[in-house]
């Protein structure tokens, strides 16, 4: 299993990161407990097979240390922030002290242990990599300075100090143990030390550079004779270098993840090489490159038998290779792109319900003749034209669904005679806005937002923004009815707009206009380039100018209708724009993997949010048949009252 995204998931960081600033939760939990809880799942998934043999345990204290290990586990688990994964975490962690309690076989173990560790990272994202490839003659310094007298001039844990050491030292060179221990682990152990033992921490004495640089040396003694073989494999096979694309992967991954595709022999070799040397990643796959790669690396695991490698490599291929060139594609071929998109999904799916090898393979040769066109296209991308027009377009895009929302509700606003409430509108997009800049300052200098956190974080609050946008369609269309709207402003207006509406207005309009900046500024991110720069300045100002121009347009023709025919379109605005988000926010969560991609007989519409589904048209109709009883049903109130 290797890890699909930069940080991956990191579902939601950036949604968990504007609730703590809007409701006061704290992000010390996650600082403090994940990294620890995260160690403990490693030393678990690592050590547990000293402490039980085939069901019975073989070494008493360290069993007790694993037992208070898996417990503790959940109990850290438990104290976290509250999160929507936050559940099926501690029902892993219960799964997991129940294996332990009834000392199941190590290899169980181990992997219910590594399953949890990841998706606590999913949920709880915190750096998992350094920021630019360790320094190994550093690593080797310090090395001999800190480690030796313990672990062994050559790491076999023989050096003149660890006489005696209760439990013993540990030696680098124990391939089967190095297998199953990634640089990250290394680095946390250096970091926190580890309890009970003759390991101290090093937070104190070194810094975070060389703590990585140490982590990384040290994982390099089990490979030694590994090192020349991976070159060769890393140069040559295009295969190989799709398991691991950046230095946030090389991290976390462990040679066990990813022998039971490669190989035993192959995955040390290629470990060994880029742990020697990370600078070697700069040749990694990219882009295009980057899906084709790891759509045939998920056909050959599915073929080994690791389905679940297989959809989180498919799943890779589009979250990591398509969506960071998605715009440039939708740019230069939009039709290429949704078809890339859909058969993806359908592959995924494919994956889940396990259709078999041959109907598999068929589906990634097909896929790969789209991305072999996708990769002509996008090799020859990025003039001045295209950076021009990607980021005028992006911008009216996503701009003119949160202009509509903010439109009808200072219109309404002025309508209803309540101007001293525009200012929580206002306030909305304007925080909307600067949590756009914050969401930035975040990607761009403290995480790198996954292609799947991006995808959840569009999908759920397009999901939430439709929902809230339906109850005010049909709220809206009640107020059109009859002589309704009179009897509303006359005698609840200012009692519902100074007391109970005044903040959902705000939220309604920060969650609508944040959704598109965090789109916008992460297609943006692609597009930046310092040779292009005044071109998506340029493109950035025309589509403000226009979206200004529309938004002059909407509000002087809201002025002039009767207040009831301004109800009524506000209503059906808000009704179809409600509609397009759930097909958008379904879609998004495709992507991510959250639900399934069922084909359906059914047009691609991007502006409607309609996609050729059936996951995506099923929520639309839903949505649809929801809004027709609410329109009878207004009626029929407004004919009886």
């Amino acid at each position: 299993m290797i890890s699909i995204n930069r940080h991956p998931s990191a579902c939601f960081f950036v949604f968990f990161l504007l609730l703590a600033l809007t409701f006061g939760i704290r992000a010390d939990n996650v600082i403090s407990l994940v990294p620890q809880t995260w160690q403990m799942l490693d030393y678990l998934g690592t050590d547990y097979a000293g402490a039980v043999d085939k069901g019975t345990v073989i070494n008493d204290p360290e069993f007790a240390e694993m037992r208070e290990f898996s417990a503790a586990v959940r109990t850290q688990i438990d104290a976290l922030p509250e999160h929507a994964d936050k559940a099926s975490l501690l029902t892993q962690a219960d799964s997991l002290t129940t294996l332990v309690e009834n000392k199941a076989d190590a290899a169980e173990v181990a992997l219910q242990a590594h399953q949890l560790a990841d998706a606590l990272l999913t949920a709880y994202p915190i750096p998992t990599s350094p920021a630019t490839a360790p320094d190994l003659a550093r690593g080797a310094t310090l090395y001999q300075s800190h480690c030796a007298s313990c672990h062994g001039v050559k790491g076999d844990g023989d050096g003149p100090a660890a006489v005696g050491l209760d439990p013993p030292v540990i030696a680098f060179t124990d391939v089967e143990r190095a297998d199953q221990r990634s640089p990250l682990s290394l680095f946390q152990t250096i970091s926190q030390g580890v309890g009970g033992t003759s390991m101290i921490s090093y937070s104190e004495q070194l810094s975070e550079v060389d703590r990585w640089a140490l982590a990384y040396y040290a994982g390099t003694l089990a490979y030694t004779d590994d090192i020349k073989r991976g070159q060769a494999l890393w140069q040559r096979d295009i295969g190989a270098r799709a398991h691991i694309s950046n230095l946030d992967e090389l991290s976390r991954t462990r040679a066990d993840q990813i022998s039971a595709v490669l190989g035993k022999d192959q995955a040390h070799a290629l470990i060994g090489y880029l742990r020697a040397q990370p600078d070697a990643l700069e040749q990694a796959l990219t882009g295009i490159a980057l899906a084709r790669g790891r759509m045939a690396a998920s056909v050959d695991a599915y073929r080994a038998g690791n389905s679940k490698e297989a959809i989180q490599l498919a799943r890779s291929a589009y979250l990591d290779g398509i969506e960071p060139v998605e715009l440039q594609l939708s740019a230069t071929d939009s039709a290429l792109r949704a078809r890339i998109e859909l058969g993806m999904g359908t592959f995924r799916s494919g994956l889940s319900k396990d259709i078999g090898i041959d109907s598999i393979a068929k589906q990634a040769a097909e896929l790969d003749e789209l991305l072999v066109s996708a990769q002509k296209l996008t090799s020859s991308a990025g003039n001045a034209t295209t950076t021009f027009f990607g980021a005028f377009t992006i911008l009216v895009r996503e701009g003119l669904e949160a202009l509509l929302i903010i439109v009808a509700l200072l219109a309404f606003l002025d309508k209803a005679g309540k101007r001293e409430t525009l200012r929580y509108v206002h306030a909305g997009w304007i925080a909307a806005l600067v949590a756009g800049g914050g969401t930035w300052a975040v990607a761009h200098y403290l995480i790198d937002i996954s292609g799947a956190s991006r995808e959840l974080t569009e999908g759920l609050s397009a999901l939430f923004a439709a929902l809230i946008l339906l109850a005010v369609g049909l709220w809206m269309h009640q107020k059109s009815t009859g002589d309704r709207w009179q009897a509303y402003l006359k005698e609840k207006m200012s009692n519902a707009l100074n007391k109970k509406s005044a903040w959902f207005l705000f939220a309604l309009t920060f969650i609508s206009v944040y959704r598109e900046v965090f789109e916008t500024i992460l297609f943006y991110a692609t597009l930046w380039q310092e040779d292009q720069k005044i071109w998506l300045l340029g493109g950035i100002g025309a589509a403000v100018l226009v979206l200004a121009l529309i938004a002059w347009g909407l509000l002087r023709t809201s002025r002039r209708l009767p207040i009831s025919t301004f109800f009524a379109a506000s209503s059906v605005l808000i009704a179809v724009l409600a509609v397009a988000l759930t097909g958008k926010g379904v879609s998004a969560l495709q992507k991510a993997g959250w639900i399934e991609v069922s084909l359906a007989p059914v047009p691609h519409i991007d502006l409607l949010g309609v996609f050729p589904t059936w996951q995506t048209s099923l929520s639309q109709l839903a949505v649809i048949a929801l809004l027709v009883i609410g329109y009878f049903y207004n009626k029929r109130k407004a004919t009886l009252a």
